[in-house]
């Protein structure tokens, strides 16, 4: 199985590389977003006057310094989303042209051909995670608002950062493989994902001021899988910022864990039914 699984990896790694519009179009809007609404929106001078402002910005930011350190590492969960999208659509696509009908046919197992998409599809999002802290690290060192790391990143934290990023990229990844192998037509699934896409980011604390949230929407937040892996970033990379949240990032890495295990269950269970063999 390790053997086909690696063949079958390779083979859409390689329809990736072959396809660099989809690379450069991923890259685009995140590359957008952290030069125009991160740059356009610097909360930090309506509080740096007034009498404990400063206090005051770090609990609306949760610790974070400045508004772009908390927009760009909530960026690199919005994008470890968005990047997703697409791989139900491959399914999809490779049912219509009849890839995916040859490829259940041959000696590959279903537990194969659902890995090989599923580890394919977490490579793109991963990347451009990690690209998008890297972009903002950078615009500071251009002169530009930039993502202040401003606590001494231990090597147990770099860890907890990247466990986060890869298991939403695998929860999403398998949110969206799940809808590509129930649903027939690329229409459907573009707006059954987007019905997803949308309110799941916009109920998260990925872009918003966690402090300019009512309680209730605060509540809703808490449990997002998004907030659940940019809470991690940001109390590793913020100093002090551990006082802003009521658990310590093991907890938050845990409860993504648990909504990736639970979207990745109903992802082989649908794959295998669409990979079983028809009389």
């Amino acid at each position: 199985m390790i053997r086909e699984l690696g063949a079958l990896t390779r083979r859409e790694l390689l329809r990736l590389a072959r396809n660099p519009q989809a690379i450069i179009t991923s890259l685009l809007l995140p590359i957008l977003y952290l030069l125009l609404f991160g740059q356009a929106f610097n909360i930090g001078q309506i509080y740096a006057n007034q009498p404990g402002g400063h206090a005051a910005l770090l609990l609306l930011l949760r610790g974070g310094p400045t508004y772009f350190s908390y927009f760009s590492t909530g960026m690199a969960g919005f994008v470890a989303v968005t990047a997703t999208l697409f791989i139900g659509a491959n399914v999809i696509f490779d049912r219509l042209f009849g890839i995916l009908k040859r490829t259940a046919a041959s000696p590959a197992t279903a537990t194969s051909i659902f890995g090989s998409r599923l580890i394919a599809g977490m490579i793109q999002p991963i990347g451009l995670a990690f690209l998008v802290l890297g972009l903002a690290v950078l615009l500071g060192h251009l002169g530009l608002n930039g993502l202040e790391i401003t606590a001494s990143l231990s090597a147990a934290g770099a860890a907890e950062i990247v466990l986060a990023v890869v298991i939403l990229s695998a929860m999403f990844a398998s949110l969206f493989l799940a809808i590509g192998f129930t649903i027939e037509q690329p229409q459907s699934y573009f707006a059954v994902v987007n019905a997803i896409n949308l309110p799941v980011l916009l109920t998260s604390a990925a872009l918003y001021p966690w402090g300019t949230m009512p309680a209730w929407f605060q509540n809703v937040a808490s449990y997002n899988p998004i907030t659940l892996a940019v809470n991690v970033l940001r109390e590793n990379l913020f100093a002090g910022a551990g006082a802003y949240y009521p658990y310590g990032p093991a907890v938050y890495l845990l409860g993504l864990l648990a909504w990736a295990l639970a979207m990745f269950g109903l992802a082989t269970v649908l794959a295998a039914r669409a990979l079983a063999p028809r009389e």
